[in-house]
């Protein structure tokens, strides 16, 4: 009984034990509660074979308790028969054999006597054991249902802790993003494009430029060309009238 007990102790130890203590320690808590709910398991298994031979004999008791009650019983009729025969015989005057069914009366009250002890030593035994058997019955309820509470915990910390991790990761991605800054990198490459758009139109601001001078250089060509003709023709007119008059002279 002592080592059924101990069983049920030992799981009840699991079953206090301080599991936040226990995954910050593991290195792997998913391992660590896969490992304790084995543990359970196992245990469970062990004191329900306990617990199942424990009420094994707790029933040998009681069947050995209800014989021996039965053997008290019929001994007990057999002493009664045994002495009424007796009466019987000395009333009709057979003494002896009055006497000898006396004796077997005796006989069967010293065996009826025997087995009414057996029964009542084997009573409170019988009762205490009873009573420990629904303890550990109730007991192994309850590691059960404790075993299906790790279980659904195992499941809810190893949920909670693959969010942490993603969660981590997401963190350090951030963490990346914030030192690389991409949001400076096109503040670089837009400045480049304004000093390359700029370039484009100092070109062009320079080609309109030339342009507009060597019209106006054109212009100045052709004003100066159309002086230059009137001036020939000018030239030409005076020369053309003395040659006139001088024709008429003649």
């Amino acid at each position: 009984m002592a080592q059924k007990q101990s069983i049920l102790g030992r799981i009840g130890q699991l079953t206090r034990a301080n599991l936040n203590a226990l995954i910050d320690r593991a290195e792997d808590p998913q391992k660590m509660l896969d490992q304790l709910v084995r543990d359970f398991t196992s245990s469970i298994a062990e004191a329900e074979e306990a617990v199942a031979q424990t009420i094994g004999n707790l029933r040998l008791a009681e069947a050995d308790h209800a014989e021996d009650i039965a053997a008290s019983k019929e001994w007990g009729a057999k002493a009664i028969a045994a002495s009424q025969k007796a009466d019987s015989l000395r009333g009709n005057g057979q003494d002896g054999e009055a006497d000898r069914f006396d004796q077997l009366a005796k006989v069967a009250l010293g065996k009826q006597i025997s087995f009414e002890n057996e029964a009542k030593a084997a009573a409170p035994m019988i009762a205490s054991q009873g009573e420990t058997v629904e303890k550990l019955k109730t007991g192994l309820v309850q590691m059960r249902v404790k075993l299906d509470e790790l279980k659904t915990k195992r499941d809810q910390l190893v949920a909670r802790a693959k969010s942490a991790e993603a969660q981590a990761k997401v963190q350090e991605a951030v963490k990346s993003i914030n030192v690389l800054d991409p949001t400076s990198e096109l503040s670089r490459f837009e400045e480049k494009i304004r000093r390359d758009e700029a370039l484009v139109a100092g070109h062009a601001e320079l080609a309109s430029a030339g342009l507009d001078q060597q019209f106006a250089e054109l212009e100045t060509d052709s004003t100066q060309l159309e002086i230059e003709a009137r001036l020939a023709e000018l030239k030409g007119i005076g020369t053309a009238t003395p040659n006139a008059s001088d024709s008429t002279a003649d």
